[in-house]
């Protein structure tokens, strides 16, 4: 395995230097911290933060990656994570990827030198061929959580059900012309798009990857002026729909007559909103739990095992928003 000295050497800086940015001191300008990162990478360079003579010892610690800690149900979906990994003997570090890809894979290597006994990831996207890979090299057992990856355990809500279950319930309601805020990959619109498609919507259907909230303030007012029938914003979080129903409000459009808006995970802030927010709740204490304890049993009776995918149900919560 490469050294530090080597690694000092094909990067043309000093061996504190890669000291330094392997150890994560943030004291090393963004080009050689990368430069560096890049070379251990390319060698399958670990550092391991704890003693040699620890290996094969067990941690008792716990990865723990997420795509955005400041999204409510991130920080929920954490806590739950943690008091169940505390009952067994377990504690837990925590990542937020903030939905980078090399913030991600940053943080998987960090999680190797720290020999954690397993890892809980919320994957960016989990159907890349590049995360199945990365995550195949960190030799503990890796379970996904509110996401299905194929070829890992998988504790997750249905997205795409949940969306169909989205857009059945909107044309219900009157609504003829809907708008979802997120990536066009995403199982909640790709679900929520096919039912709107089978049943003669398809036409009506569009998306929007929400930037800055001024630019989405725009497209979202350029989109109502197309038409006068009575739409509907599907939100991929709560997040983005709490966004929407400002807008709106500054708009002066009627919330719900003339426009609905529906999220997704039921955070607490939506709850108390005026009007407050219709939305997708998932199972995330239940979930939590099921995912924690399955991932203790890998660790604790190690071998080859085929991949679990469960499922859970999510439950439409209609509120005034609606």
């Amino acid at each position: 395995m490469i050294t530090m000295a080597e690694i000092a050497r094909l990067t043309h800086v000093s061996q504190p230097t890669v000291s330094r940015v392997l150890n994560g001191n943030p004291k090393v300008s963004p080009e050689i911290r990368e430069r560096v990162l890049a070379c251990a990478r390319e060698h399958d360079y670990q550092l391991n933060a704890l003693a040699k003579g620890l290996k094969g010892s067990p941690t008792h610690l716990l990865g723990v990656l997420v795509t955005d800690i400041s999204n409510g149900f991130f920080a929920d979906l954490t806590k739950q994570i943690e008091i169940c990994a505390r009952e067994r003997g377990y504690s837990i570090i925590l990542f937020n990827s903030d939905y980078n890809p090399a913030n991600e894979q940053e943080y998987l290597d960090v999680v190797r030198r720290y020999r954690v006994d397993g890892v809980l990831a919320v994957p960016i996207r989990e159907t890349s061929a590049e995360w199945y890979n990365y995550v195949q090299r960190l030799d503990v057992p890796v379970v996904t959580i509110t996401r299905r990856a194929e070829g890992l355990d998988s504790f997750y809500v249905d997205h795409p059900t949940a969306g169909a279950q989205v857009a059945a319930c909107l044309t219900e309601q009157g609504y003829r012309r809907f708008l979802f805020i997120g990536k066009d990959y995403d199982g909640k619109y790709v679900g929520f798009r096919q039912w709107l498609e089978e049943h003669g919507f398809g036409d009506a259907v569009t998306n929007r990857v929400l930037g800055d909230h001024d630019a989405f303030r725009r497209e979202l007012t350029c989109w109502l002026a197309e038409q006068e029938d009575r739409a509907a914003v599907f939100a991929g979080n709560d997040i983005y729909a709490l966004q929407a129903l400002d807008i709106l409000r500054a708009l002066e459009i009627e919330v719900p007559a003339r426009v609905g808006v529906i999220g997704f995970d039921d955070t607490f802030m939506g709850r108390f909103l005026n009007p407050r927010l219709s939305t997708v709740r998932q199972p995330t204490a239940r979930m939590a739990r099921e995912a924690v304890t399955h991932l203790l049993g890998r660790i604790e009776h190690p071998g080859d095992h085929p991949p679990v995918l469960r499922s859970f149900p999510a439950e439409l919560v209609l509120r005034e928003s609606t």
